[in-house]
């Protein structure tokens, strides 16, 4: 089967700073796929190296099998590869629709009609119609994220990336989150996901990459990095682990 997502080698500098350092991993089809690591490790850099923000210094990423390594975000996007940012920044004076409509234009290349119809389904599967006519800046925190998500949704991804989107979020609106992101998934969508809710790792990931300056140190599923001394030692700390146990 092939990866609908694949790092070859990717290695990003910043001067003397590599904040990227060799970076290998794929992401299979229906896969949901964390990346964790303490403040600082690059995982946020990795992301954008993956949606074109950054262009490698060295390596090669593949999307569905193809290489996109100097495409630039648009191109990557219309291909496929959708992201969702921590900060949400939507078209504040436009409406919910509105908002999720222009990513369905932008990323699926829809016109309005069609982006209008996509942006329907999308709000129905992340819980927002009832909101769709509202202006954005109307919305609550759990809704900013959702809208987040919608609109990259609504570009119709094969992959969809998600930066931080439980952060600020209470744990009863977390859990909400998990179960929208697992119903996107069942849509056929691969999940790609940078986290520091162990809780949010724990429940949602298929499979868990842990990066410390700027280099994967341990891949797995969620019990098998979470028991590596290594990732104990540079991440998670030994009570941090016996409490998320016991939870």
């Amino acid at each position: 089967m092939t990866s609908v997502l694949e790092a070859r080698g990717l290695t990003k500098r910043f001067g003397g700073l590599v904040a990227v350092n060799n970076v290998s991993f794929s992401l299979e089809p229906g896969e949901i796929l964390a990346v964790i690591g303490p403040n600082g490790a690059g995982k946020t850099t990795l992301l954008n190296l993956l949606s074109g923000v950054y262009r490698p210094d060295a390596g090669q990423l593949f999307l569905n099998a193809t290489d996109v390594s100097a495409k630039p975000p648009e191109y990557r996007c219309q291909q496929g590869l959708g992201r969702a940012f921590q900060i949400a920044q939507p078209f504040l004076e436009m409406t919910v629709l509105e908002n999720v409509a222009v990513g369905a234009m932008f990323g699926a290349k829809l016109n309005l009609g069609d982006a209008t119809s996509r942006a329907e389904e999308v709000l129905e599967l992340t819980g927002l119609s009832p909101k769709r006519d509202e202006p954005a800046h109307n919305l609550s925190l759990l809704e900013d994220k959702r809208l987040e998500m919608a609109r990259a949704i609504a570009t119709n991804p094969k992959v969809l990336m998600l930066d931080e989107v439980m952060a600020g979020l209470r744990p009863t609106e977390a859990k909400e989150a998990v179960g929208l992101v697992k119903r996107v998934r069942d849509t056929g969508v691969s999940v790609l996901f940078i986290e520091h809710v162990m809780p949010v790792v724990r429940d949602l990931a298929d499979r868990v990459i842990v990066v410390d300056y700027g280099e994967v140190i341990a891949s797995g599923r969620y019990h098998e990095v979470t028991s590596n001394q290594r990732v104990i030692e540079a991440y998670l700390g030994r009570d941090d682990l016996e409490e998320d146990g016991a939870a």
